[in-house]
């Protein structure tokens, strides 16, 4: 990364509803059962509620005051979502005005990949002067969601998780980066306006493995590094056989790969994040560690980051 200026992350926090739905709570509405839905996706619960501004400002809060920093210190929020409040306005705009933020702020929609979109973009705002910014990925999966729908019901969950990003002299944490979409493919996972979320799973396990593996090895080579330097990998939550699949064939460790899918579903934008807190909240991050964050989304879209934690 050629660059003077670089970033590191300060703070992180989560927000989720409290309104936990077992695969239990499931089978008493439709045909399915808990050991169908783990075996097939590896989810036990997901939590379901709320809006997606809320669950925003709750991360966003949580990762300032881990930072120890003040809503007036940030220079902008950049907010990645597919399930925003409303069509117009973006919803980073609520969100910066309930966290108090006097900067700007912008959404961001790639979908699962989403997080990781943002946070490349943050660093190079970054670069070109901008001093700490908070990234934040959201979701309310459920209210997009045909409940009568088990292909789809099963999968998705709701909250957010947010990381507060700041300026440093040198390179800093990000060494590499890899984004990529095909949009070919945007039948594969989809919602149309006042629709529900479709997608075509068996296609979508596919095509993602392939993509996961293309754009992570790339981001690894171009860090320098190969796989055996990696020493966590923050996957996309989309699916634990697609996780484990994807370790496989990277040559990365399953028990290097932060997996909190079986608690929250897929949560689209906010998996990675809530993936990445969750590991640093256990004590599995520390300084100098190589951590790898990939995932897939609809578009189709992919992105993947190699971070040196830390700076």
């Amino acid at each position: 990364m050629a660059t003077t200026r670089g970033g590191i992350i300060t703070g992180w926090g989560i927000g989720v509803p409290d309104n936990v739905v077992t695969n239990e709570d499931l089978s008493a509405r439709m045909d399915t059962n808990d050991a169908w839905i783990r075996e097939r996706t590896g989810i036990r619960e997901r939590r379901i509620g709320g809006t997606t501004s809320q669950w925003a400002i709750e991360a966003g809060l949580a990762a300032l005051e881990r930072a120890g920093r003040r809503p007036d210190e940030i220079d902008a929020v950049i907010l990645a979502t597919t399930t925003p409040d409303q069509i117009i306005p973006a919803t980073s705009a609520t969100v910066q005005d309930g966290i108090g933020v006097p900067g700007g702020a912008f959404d961001v929609n790639a979908a699962c990949s989403g997080f990781v979109y943002a946070l490349t973009t943050a660093h190079g705002l970054l670069a070109i002067g901008a001093e700490r910014l908070l990234v934040i990925g959201s979701e309310t999966l459920s209210r997009v969601t045909d409940w009568d729908d088990r292909s789809v019901a099963i999968l998705v969950g709701d909250g957010a998780g947010a990381v507060v990003l700041e300026a440093v002299d040198g390179p800093g944490q990000l060494l590499s980066w890899n984004l990529g979409a095909d949009g070919s493919l945007r039948h594969l996972l989809k919602c149309d306006h006042g629709g529900f979320l479709y997608m075509n799973g068996k296609e979508i396990f596919r095509k993602a493995v392939r993509v996961v593996i293309d754009s992570a090895q790339k981001a690894i080579t171009d860090a320098g590094l190969t796989a055996d330097d990696i020493d966590l990998m923050v996957p996309h939550q989309a699916n634990l056989r697609i996780i484990s699949a994807a370790c496989q064939r990277l040559g990365i460790p399953e028990e290097k790969a932060v997996v909190v899918i079986d608690r929250y579903g897929n949560t689209s934008s906010a998996s990675i994040p809530l993936a990445l807190a969750d590991a640093l909240d256990a004590g599995r991050l520390n300084k100098g560690d190589k951590v790898l964050l990939t995932g897939f989304g609809g578009g189709m879209t992919w992105a993947s980051a190699v971070l040196h934690w830390g700076g």
